[in-house]
């Protein structure tokens, strides 16, 4: 089901394999290639990769060959681009789910069976653990983690042995993608959540057509995703420090620019809030209120649906 992924010891390789045709780039030259690739006539569907267009059968495995890199200093990288606020937003995005909670669909306290997608490094699903035992005293609710990544779910293993649930039922890896979920039932999961990664999907309507189908009647998709800024000046500003700042941390903190060019350009891709709020509409989902969430001014959102009951 996954691609070949280059291992952490094949970094010259990769970089090899990144750069071939797109060095790095500052702001305008990237919307300025941006701008030339769209008219070049291009064979089979295409989507895109960063500021290029790709035919759709390459992206997966080079979404696959930056993660496959990235995988250990990931988490560190976020911080340092954020200066921590991600996390304040992964925290606020648990809480506004309130897993371990009452179903409300059933009026049933019994245990939640939830998917975290593309949450190798299992930041979201320590949360969400965290959050079911001490807030909601819910010891039997299930996480799995899937991600395309052997990488980024090796790393999220890992982690997992510091915390409490290594080794127990509660918590599973499974290497997957998120477009082609035939080992997962229909109708099976209660909260199905994705932080920071659907952007990276190659085709992002066949993941929410997933998540709808193994989503049990009442149960809620909700992702957190960088998204468009509200304020035109905060998103020049943020663009040219983003653009500037955050592949050179790549490179002095990672070694690696052109994974970092590619996380910087996907965001810019990513649909504006009400065109990805459509798409999850889309899927099936009802919406609710406006369907999304700002944060820090637009810099993310949280997006959520309803599988209807019926």
């Amino acid at each position: 089901m996954s691609s070949k992924f280059l291992k952490p010891s094949s970094t010259p390789r990769l970089m090899r394999f990144l750069r071939r045709d797109q060095p790095s780039r500052c702001l305008s030259c990237s919307i300025r290639l941006a701008t030339e690739q769209a008219t070049q006539p291009q064979g089979g569907r295409t989507t895109h990769f960063g500021f290029q267009q790709v035919p759709e059968s390459v992206k997966e495995s080079r979404v696959g060959a930056v993660f496959s890199s990235v995988a250990s200093s990931y988490d560190t990288m976020n911080d340092l681009m954020s200066l921590g606020i991600h996390r304040l937003w992964k925290d606020h995005f648990v809480r506004s789910l309130n897993p371990g909670s009452s179903l409300a669909s059933e009026n049933s306290t019994r245990p939640w069976t939830i998917l975290d997608v593309a949450g190798g490094t299992g930041d979201i699903a320590f949360r969400i653990l965290d959050h079911a035992s001490i807030i909601n005293n819910d010891h039997q609710s299930k996480i799995i983690v899937s991600d395309i990544n052997p990488e980024m779910l090796a790393e999220g293993k890992k982690r997992s042995l510091e915390t409490q649930y290594s080794g127990s039922e509660r918590l599973s890896f499974l290497e997957a993608n998120a477009e082609k979920l035939s080992m997962i039932d229909n109708d099976s999961i209660d909260l199905y959540t994705v932080a920071f990664g659907i952007r990276n999907f190659t085709n992002k309507q066949a993941a929410l057509n997933e998540a709808f189908r193994i989503l049990k009647p009442g149960g809620v998709f909700a992702c957190l995703e960088f998204s468009k800024i509200n304020s035109s000046i905060f998103n020049s500003f943020y663009k040219r420090w983003s653009f500037g700042a955050i592949p050179l941390i790549g490179q002095l903190v990672a070694g690696d620019r052109d994974s970092y060019q590619y996380l910087v350009e996907s965001i810019e891709q990513f649909p504006h809030q009400s065109e990805f709020r459509d798409m999850i509409r889309h899927a099936g989902f009802m919406i609710p209120g406006n369907g999304w969430e700002d944060l820090t001014g637009g810099i993310a959102a949280i997006h959520k649906g309803v599988k209807p009951l019926s």
